[in-house]
């Protein structure tokens, strides 16, 4: 199993091909040239590395009355 799930769908922000501009607006892939982060072509490979996990929620405040039977 790969990390963050078997269905990954292909995007240049994450691929081992592709490098991220100073700005962060733009990949620069070694194939295709200067390209958006979410766009993917046949050279992608996969990189867990430059993923970036998704924020977790905040969890809501419980008090002593909402474990109470």
């Amino acid at each position: 199993m790969k990390l963050f799930g078997n269905k990954i769908e292909p995007s240049c922000c994450y691929c081992e091909v592709g490098k991220e501009t100073a700005d962060k607006q733009m990949v620069l892939c070694q194939k295709c040239g200067i390209v958006a982060p979410y766009y993917s072509c046949k050279h992608f490979k996969y990189a867990p590395l430059k993923r970036i996990p998704r924020k977790t929620g905040v969890l809501p405040k419980f008090t002593k009355d909402d474990f109470a039977l």
